[in-house]
């Protein structure tokens, strides 16, 4: 991330934990080693994952001639060649959201429960905080780019009509052990989302309490409250934004911000938006504003559309304003 991110002690906080953290030094202590060996292998291949998703082009002209010349084997035979590889691709970026699923539970549970309340879990446990403000990192930059690529879902589309039609016709496809139905079908669902990888750590937190019935749900929306809080007075405070020499560190904090707030609106029945959240939403909005606007579109977007409780009637009218 370029330079210390180092997050207030938190004195400035009206209701805050009296804690810093340090997102980009914190190791792990001999109780944090072994789930944090864990998380640290699914986060080692995020980069190659992303880079993977950046690289990815699409089959757009190839898919065109072969629609266009239906009799033309020659095109047919080079639509299928392109669009396997990029099938194979997109089911390694599947599986990578099951991987990290699995993670954001481990950290979860971790990270809420007892004794400890979540903000001491948070204090005592850096590292594993680290590597979920990770997570969330690596879910917006890869919806932010998954978003600016419409071919993903012709390419899978133009995938499943192809296998349909070839299974009418008998034909042996070797692609079918690699990607079969059932996993074609989750993959369609996962990139029929805006923000696939968002959605699932959605559900993964929703369920998370659901399947965690005697801990508290205090516990879980506490936990992610707090890192809201922490990453938005950091951003706000002149005295500790002006220390990032790098855009990169701002850009960090923004989207762990907004992925947090995403989660407490899908675990707390009353949402985010609610006077009685515990997020300073019109805060947390007006943090984003002052940002550059290609920095923050693809954010201010997924606060609009991948919360659950924005267009509630208890969603004050100058949080839905700030929005539109």
């Amino acid at each position: 991330m370029g330079n210390l991110l180092k997050v207030l002690t938190c004195t400035e906080l009206e209701q805050g934990p009296n804690f810093f953290l340090d997102f980009e030094n914190a190791q792990p202590t001999e109780g944090e080693r072994e789930v944090w060996n864990q998380v640290n292998s699914v986060l080692q291949d995020s980069e190659s994952i992303l880079s993977g998703l950046q690289a990815y082009k699409g089959a757009g002209q190839e898919i065109r001639d072969a629609i266009q010349n239906p009799n033309d084997f020659m095109q047919q035979e080079r639509a299928w060649n392109s669009v396997c590889p990029l099938v194979i691709k997109l089911k390694k970026f599947y599986s990578f959201s099951l991987r990290l699923e699995e993670a954001l539970q481990s950290l979860l549970e971790c990270l809420t429960c007892p004794p400890f309340t979540p903000t001491q879990h948070l204090e005592r446990e850096q590292a594993l905080a680290k590597q979920f403000a990770e997570i969330l990192h690596f879910t917006l930059r890869f919806d932010e780019l998954k978003m600016r690529i419409p071919a993903i879902q012709n390419d899978f589309s133009y995938y499943r009509r192809t296998i349909s039609r070839n299974r009418i016709n008998n034909m042996n496809l070797d692609i079918e052990n690699e990607v079969n139905n059932e996993m074609a079908n989750r993959m369609s669902l996962f990139y029929a989302e805006a923000t696939p990888m968002l959605k699932t750590l959605s559900n993964a937190t929703t369920n998370f309490v659901t399947e965690n019935k005697s801990l508290p749900l205090e516990n879980t929306t506490d936990c992610l409250s707090t890192m809201a809080s922490v990453c938005k007075v950091m951003l706000e405070t002149p005295e500790y934004s002006s220390r990032f020499s790098s855009e990169d560190t701002l850009l960090f904090c923004m989207r762990v911000m907004v992925g947090v707030i995403i989660l407490y609106d899908h675990v707390h029945p009353n949402g985010a938006f609610n006077k009685s959240s515990k997020i300073d939403m019109k805060g947390c909005i007006k943090v984003l504003k002052d940002q550059p606007a290609d920095n923050v579109e693809g954010l201010l977007n997924a606060l609009k559309f991948t919360t659950k409780h924005l267009n509630d009637e208890s969603t004050p009218k100058n949080i839905r304003t700030m929005l539109q």
